[in-house]
Formats: C-alpha cells, structure tokens, sequence
C-alpha cells in the first residue's frame, strides 16, 4: 500500500466508510438501488444518501440492513463507529467511556439526553437553524442522541443515577403532546431496575451543581472521568483530585433531592396536574 492510499484510508471518516460497506454489499447482492429500497422499503434517494456518507441513519435502520445482508452485527459497529463523529473531541471521548461505563452518576438541570424523547431532542437541539445544511445537522445529533440511549437497555446495562432538578419537570417543551409523551418516558425509565431517578425540588435551595450538567463514569477497572457541560463550553477531567470533588458535590445534591420512590411519585403528580 502506497503512502498516499495510506493516508487515505487513515482519514477516511467512519460515516464514509459505512456508506462504502453498504454500498459493497448491496453490489455484491447483485442488486441495484431501487430493487433494494423494494425488498427493504426504505426510500432509494435515502438509501443512496446512506451510501454516499451523506446521511447517517436510526439505528433500526442499520438493524434491518444488518439482517437483510447477513452480516452479524458488522453494520451495527461500523454505525456505533460513525454516529461518534457528529460529535465534538471532547464529547466524543465522553460518548466512547460511556459505552463502556459501569456506574454513571448524572446531574442536569433539563432533561438530560439518555431521558429524552425524540421529539424533545430534536426541538432543543435545533436551535436557532436556519439553513439545510444545519437541519441535516440537527437531525444527526438527534440520531446521535437516541443512539445513546442504547445503554439503558443493553446486556449488563450500566448502573444508573440520574438527579434531575424540578426545573426540568417545569419547562415545557414543545406543545401539550410531545411534553405529555416526555414525562411519561421519565416514569418509564425510573421504573428500570438498573436506573435511579431522583428530583431536586425548588425547595432545596441553592446547590454546587447549579452551572450546567455534571456526569461521574467509572469504569470496570476503576478508572473515573468528571464531565461538566455549560452554555457552549464542555470539560472531561480525569485527575483524581477533580473527580473526588465532583463527588462531593454531587453527593451533596443528592442529600438534598428526592429519594427515587418519592422522586418518581412526584413525575407522575406532575403529569397529573399537566392533563388537568
């Protein structure tokens, strides 16, 4: 292998190489575009988009293909692979140890990401967009986003604690529909047996994680990460004295919130007075 092709192969993208493993194995199929969005039913510019590396997909879609081509799983990773692309450095990192994670300890003020419906990520991750080029963007990130939320539900899922503050429960997003189908999705998810939720009401006060979000991972050898996201800024930190901090802090919030049958006991009396 040349240099040149070396270097190539180095900076191919991980979206660009799935959209090539699709695009062979449909050749290798003997089967053009539209006979293939015929046996799969999915749109053939939208597949086509697929293999120029010009889309990235759900991951059910990745799962129909996977079975259409026999291929075990092999679309699935190279999908996992891609999806970590539309992402920043740092929050590419961040997605990759909580893969992995075995224990994640998480504050957000909103509803964080791993809860979120996809209705109420779309609409807070869009912004202030304005061309089509950012709305294809947006849509990535939304499909980033539910990707992740993979880890609620996989095989030896991780153990999950999620401080959640009331303002979250407050601020309503999108119209009666879409904010009805969210506190629904946080009841649910409260109710997974690897997942602990609990709300920090107003009446708690003043707390040490009111700057933004806040997550604790740890891994399987004992390793740690602190990752802290604000107003267009974002920190992963691994020094020991940093986490230690971050789990002072933390385990003060999480004196003050709710415990989780009472926490989850009070989503569903917000869902109550939102239906009146």
């Amino acid at each position: 292998m040349t240099e040149v092709a070396e270097v190539q192969v180095e900076a191919e993208s991980g979206r660009a190489a799935l959209g090539r493993a699709l695009k062979f194995l449909r050749e290798q199929s003997g089967l053009s575009l539209g006979q293939l969005a015929e046996k799969t039913r999915y749109d053939k510019s939208y597949l086509s988009r697929l293999e120029s590396g010009k889309r990235l997909s759900k991951p059910a879609v990745m799962e129909d293909l996977d079975r259409f081509y026999k291929t075990g799983g092999l679309l699935i990773e190279l999908w996992k692979v891609a999806r970590r692309e539309v992402f920043k450095d740092k929050y590419k990192e961040f997605m990759r140890l909580e893969l992995t994670a075995c224990i994640i300890h998480m504050f957000s003020p909103g509803i964080p990401g791993l809860l979120q419906t996809e209705d109420v990520a779309r609409i807070l991750l869009s912004g202030d967009q304005e061309t089509a080029s950012e709305a294809d963007s947006v849509e990535e990130q939304v499909i980033a986003r539910l990707g992740r939320q993979q880890v609620l539900h996989r095989d030896q899922a991780p153990s999950i604690r999620v401080i959640m503050d009331e303002y979250g429960l407050r601020r309503q997003v999108g119209d009666a529909k879409v904010w009805e189908a969210q506190l629904e999705r946080l009841i649910e998810i409260a109710e997974l047996p690897t997942v602990a939720l609990q709300l920090l009401p107003f009446e708690a006060g003043a707390h040490h994680l009111m700057n933004g979000s806040f997550t604790l991972m740890w891994q399987a050898d004992g390793s740690a990460v602190a990752y802290t996201e604000g107003n267009q800024c974002s920190e992963l930190r691994e020094e020991p004295a940093d986490i230690t901090r971050g789990r002072l802090s933390y385990d003060r919030a999480r004196d003050l919130a709710l415990p989780p049958p009472e926490s989850a006991a009070f989503v569903r009396g917000v869902l109550k007075e939102f239906r009146a």
